[in-house]
């Protein structure tokens, strides 16, 4: 036991030495170990912190997306109206310009009336005063103291009564032609200063619609600008489709049929087109994902005349997303043409039209980057293809 307790003895301070330095290692390590864990622990929430931050931003940027796309498509609105209007002013314009145009032409043609009649009388006038220059060796005078019979001087005198009568006459018929001459010039010249008038306010109105496209062009680089995927651009034409049908829906359950309108059952392969011009979509192509074309779109230049394809009472005149400036007209039995992307429109709801009258300008509103017209047929709300129609 003595042994024993002796090595215990002389090697106690070791062992304590080294319980010591192990547990102060262990210290170590946890004094270690503790703020890694805590470090991680704040990245980790920092990471959440800015990917919920990442997410508010992205749904911010979505929302002002949409914010911009709507007041586009309102600025698009409204330069579509604007050139509506200006270029129905120029149409007017272009009508007055013909009217003063013929005005003048008749105007020339009474003054070549007046012109061959002043020339006439001009001979007229001439021959009589050869003649009384002829006769006039003797006065009123000679012949009353002449030795001459008087029923010969009373015959004399009457035929010299007769040739100052005739005279007079002519000469006031051509003062008359003078006078007509001179308000005929007179005409012409305010003909000729209205005509340009009009010409200077068409020239204007010209450079006005020039501009409102220009603006326009801008707002549709600024639309296309925002790209979609394949996705979006297949709800916004789903959405433009659907914006379609419901207001031909809202006209079909407002429409009051009119019994001398009979429809175009009978009338397939006999009917005109709208509008001259190439096919660029037919109808039933695929236009985007599962949608088809309802309708046909025809290549026109700007400014064209749109003529209704059979007799019918307009329905809707009006801007519509994605359409543009769109009429619709009633034929009776359920048929329906529909004409979109127009200029300007000619007609307002409830006028009666007759087939072959211009309703609307080809145009390029509803966001077209080319100018056409987009022509639809529907019977009883069904579109059907137009080429069965028209010929």
């Amino acid at each position: 036991m003595s042994l024993l307790h002796s090595l215990i003895q002389k090697h106690y301070y070791t062992v304590i030495k080294a319980f010591k330095s192990l547990s102060l290692c262990l210290l170590c390590l946890l004094c270690v170990n503790q703020p890694v864990v805590f470090a991680q622990n704040n990245d980790a929430k920092k990471d959440l912190s800015s990917v919920k931050q990442k997410i508010e931003q992205q749904k911010a940027a979505i929302k002002l997306t949409d914010e911009q796309q709507q007041h586009i498509q309102k600025q698009l609105k409204r330069d579509d109206l604007a050139i509506a209007k200006t270029a129905a002013k120029m149409n007017d314009t272009q009508g007055k310009q013909q009217q003063t145009q013929v005005k003048i032409k008749q105007l020339n043609k009474q003054q070549q009336v007046l012109e061959t009649k002043k020339k006439q009388q001009e001979d007229v006038l001439a021959e009589q005063i050869r003649s009384a220059y002829s006769a006039g060796h003797h006065d009123y005078l000679k012949l009353l103291l002449n030795q001459q019979g008087p029923n010969k001087v009373q015959r004399t005198l009457t035929y010299y009564q007769y040739l100052n009568d005739a005279r007079m006459t002519s000469i006031e018929n051509f003062e008359q032609v003078l006078i007509e001459l001179g308000k005929i010039e007179q005409q012409q010249q305010q003909q000729a200063e209205q005509l340009q008038v009009l010409v200077a306010e068409q020239k204007q109105q010209k450079q006005a619609i020039e501009e409102k496209q220009q603006e326009r062009k801008q707002t549709l680089k600024t639309l296309n600008s925002q790209i979609l995927s394949s996705k979006q651009r297949l709800n916004k034409l789903e959405g433009e489709e659907k914006s379609l049908i419901q207001t031909l829906a809202r006209i079909q359950a407002q429409l009051q049929k009119e019994k001398e309108l009979k429809g175009l059952s009978k009338l397939k392969k006999k009917l005109k087109w709208p509008v001259r011009g190439r096919i660029a979509h037919s109808f039933g192509t695929k236009k985007q994902g599962y949608l088809r074309w309802k309708g046909v779109l025809l290549n026109a230049g700007v400014g064209k005349s749109v003529k209704t394809i059979h007799n019918g009472t307009v329905l809707f005149a009006d801007w519509l997303k994605g359409y543009g400036l769109v009429i619709v007209v009633d034929h009776g039995e359920g048929y329906m043409s529909l004409y979109g992307h127009n200029q300007t429109l000619l007609k307002g709801v409830g006028d009666r039209v007759e087939i072959g009258e211009p309703i609307a300008l080809v145009g390029q509103s509803g966001g077209q980057s080319q100018s056409g017209l987009y022509f639809e047929i529907r019977h009883k709300g069904k579109p059907v293809n137009p080429k069965l129609w028209c010929k």
